[in-house]
C-alpha cells in the first residue's frame, strides 16, 4: 500500500567531488571525476607498507582533529561525518528541527559498513613495547560500529531513537527506510538519515583479495570494466512530516530484500533486487513508467553490473535515462545509498541528470539507455538502487511536489 510521503527538508554530501551540493552540481555539469591514484599517505596514521595500484575517491583535509569537546570520538570516519554535518549548514537545519519538535522527537539513523575500523587499525600499529594501547586508541566506544551514530547524536544534541544500519553497500539507503518507519509509527516527527564510510586498509585490501579492485578509474557498465574504485563520503538528509510548497522534495517509497543466494555474488536473475524495486514502487503508488530517471548502483564489477542491466532491460522503458555516478566518487560502500539519494535529489531539484563518467562502450543491454554525459531534463520522480555484498538490496523513490493540481 502507498505510504504518506515525507518531506526532505535538507540534504548534503561531502565526497571526492568536494563539500556540499554546489560542488556536486558543478561536477555533474562538467562530467568531472574525483578519482585519483592511491598514495601511501592517503589514510591511516602510518604510510601503507604494501603498495596497491588502484584509484580512489579521497576527501582531502581530514587530518584536522575533531573539536576538543568530541576528542573521545576522534577518527577519520567521524572527521568526515563532521565535515558533512557542516556542509550546506546541515547542522543548523537539524537544530531548527530540534526547536520545532524537541530533541527527543528527532531520530537518527545512519549507515556504515566499517565505521571507525580505520582507528582500530591505527591502534594496533600504536601498541607500545608491552603490547598496551595508548590512551586514545584504548577507548571502547570509539571501536564499535555505533561510533559514527554515537558521535553524530552527541554533536547534534539529539535525544530521539538512534540506530546504526550495517548491511554493506545498502546500509545508508536502508537508513531512509528505517527512519520512515519510525516516523510513520509515531516514534519521531523528524529524522536525520545518512551514511559515512572512509578509506581504510581493511576495505581496500579486502576487495583487492577478492580481485574486485580496478587498476584504473572504474568504468560502470562498460564492456571493458575491470572492477571498483573505492571512495569515501558523508551524506545526510533531514526527513520530516509537514506540508510541502511548490518544488518540495519528498521520499515517496522504499523497498528492501535479501537475495539469500550467495555470500558475495548477487542472484543471477536479480530476483531480490526486483523485489525491492516492486516494494518501493508500491509504497510510492507508482509504476516504472512514472520514473523519470534511475540512479543505478553500478559498481563496475562484472556480475553486479550485468544483473542490474538485465533488471533494467526487463522492467523499464528504453527511453528511461539511467546512469551510475561511481566513476565520479568511487564506491563509497556504506555511504553509497545516501550519496545516491543526494544525486537523485539534485536531479529532481535542478533537472540535471548525471552522466556515467569514464564509461566509453556500454554493454549491449544498456546501449541507448545509459547516459554517458549529463543531460538537462526535468523529472518528477526518480529511483535509486543500492545493492549490497551478499544480496542485501534497497531501492528508494523520491519525488518533486509541484502543487496539488500537478
Amino acid at each position: 500500500m502507498p505510504i504518506p510521503p515525507l518531506r526532505v527538508r535538507a540534504f548534503t554530501a561531502v565526497s571526492a567531488l568536494g563539500d556540499g551540493r554546489a560542488a556536486m552540481r558543478d561536477a555533474i555539469a562538467q562530467g568531472r571525476s574525483g578519482l585519483r591514484p592511491l598514495g601511501p599517505h592517503d589514510f591511516g596514521a602510518e604510510p601503507m607498507a604494501e603498495p596497491l595500484s588502484t584509484w580512489v575517491g579521497r576527501v582531502d583535509g581530514l587530518g584536522q582533529p575533531l573539536p576538543a569537546r568530541w576528542a573521545h570520538w576522534d577518527c577519520r570516519n567521524n572527521r568526515l561525518a563532521w565535515r558533512g554535518l557542516l556542509a550546506d549548514s546541515f547542522a543548523d537545519e537539524v537544530g531548527a528541527a530540534v526547536q520545532r519538535h524537541g530533541a527527543g522527537r528527532v531520530a537518527l539513523v545512519l549507515g556504515s559498513s566499517t565505521a571507525s575500523i580505520g582507528a582500530t587499525e591505527d591502534a594496533y600499529q600504536a601498541l607500545d613495547a608491552t603490547g598496551v594501547f595508548p590512551p586514545q586508541p584504548d577507548n571502547p566506544a570509539l571501536h564499535t560500529l555505533h561510533s559514527l551514530t554515537g558521535f553524530t547524536q552527541e554533536a547534534l544534541g539529539l535525544q530521539g531513537p538512534a540506530l546504526t544500519v550495517s548491511t554493506a553497500c545498502s546500509s545508508s539507503a536502508k537508513a531512509f527506510a528505517a527512519a520512515e518507519r519510525l516516523i510513520r509509527l509515531g516514534l519521531a516527527d523528524a529524522a536525520v538519515v545518512g551514511g559515512v564510510d572512509s578509506l581504510c586498509g581493511s576495505v581496500l585490501f579486502g576487495f583487492h583479495a577478492l580481485q574486485l579492485v580496478s587498476p584504473e578509474p572504474c568504468r560502470p557498465f562498460d564492456e571493458a570494466r575491470r572492477g571498483i574504485s573505492i571512495g569515501e563520503a558523508a551524506a545526510f538528509a533531514l526527513l520530516e512530516r509537514g506540508e510541502l510548497g511548490s518544488g518540495g522534495l519528498q521520499l515517496l517509497g522504499h523497498g528492501e530484500s535479501s537475495d539469500a543466494h550467495h555470500l558475495s555474488a548477487p542472484d543471477p536473475d536479480g530476483a531480490g533486487a526486483e523485489a525491492a524495486l516492486d516494494q518501493a514502487l508500491a509504497r510510492a503508488g507508482l509504476d516504472t513508467g512514472d520514473i523519470g530517471y534511475l540512479h543505478l548502483h553500478g559498481t563496475a564489477t562484472p556480475k553486479n553490473d550485468e544483473v542490474e542491466a538485465r533488471l533494467i532491460g526487463r522492467r523499464f522503458s528504453p527511453d528511461t535515462p539511467v546512469s551510475s555516478t561511481k566513476g565520479m566518487t568511487g564506491h563509497t560502500l556504506g555511504a553509497a545509498g545516501a550519496l545516491g539519494a543526494v544525486f537523485s535529489l539534485l536531479a529532481l531539484e535542478h533537472g540535471l541528470l548525471p552522466g556515467t563518467v569514464n564509461t566509453r562502450a556500454p554493454e549491449a543491454g544498456l546501449q541507448g539507455r545509459l547516459l554517458l554525459a549529463p543531460r538537462e531534463q526535468r523529472v518528477r520522480a526518480v529511483a535509486s538502487h543500492a545493492f549490497a555484498f551478499g544480496g542485501s538490496n534497497c531501492v528508494l523513490v523520491f519525488g518533486r511536489y509541484d502543487g496539488a493540481d500537478s
